[in-house]
């Protein structure tokens, strides 16, 4: 019945705040078709603004969409380096190794590195 992930929603306050987060701070490639999408592999990111739809905004929690890494170290020490503050160390679960931090809405996001065979 379902046979894929056509894009995740992103809610924002500020989608121009949030566009640039996304692409220049995390480096994601922008939709050359839309302004407020952009790429992670072959899943569309959409940034969407609850409020202008008429909805409360609520940040994205406990929900960690986790952004493939090949070095999680390296990858932490560079967005560090342009401002982004992590919650707590990375940490190993037996099988990868996570980083959590948020956007600047608040909407929870994980380095992620796979380290055991699938």
């Amino acid at each position: 019945m379902i046979t894929g992930l056509d894009f995740i929603g992103i809610p924002s306050t500020d989608a121009d705040r949030s566009r640039a987060f996304y692409i220049d701070t995390l480096g994601l490639t922008p939709d050359d078709n839309a302004q407020y999408e952009f790429w992670v592999g072959d899943t569309c990111f959409g940034i969407w603004e609850p409020e202008k739809a008429g909805r409360e905004f609520s940040p994205q929690k406990n929900a960690h969409l986790a952004l493939h890494v090949d070095d999680i170290e390296a990858a932490r020490s560079d967005l560090e380096a342009k401002g982004v503050s992590f919650l707590g160390d990375t940490f190993d679960t037996g099988v990868c190794f996570m980083a959590i931090f948020a956007d600047p809405d608040g909407n929870d996001l994980m380095l992620h590195q796979r380290h055991a065979p699938r």
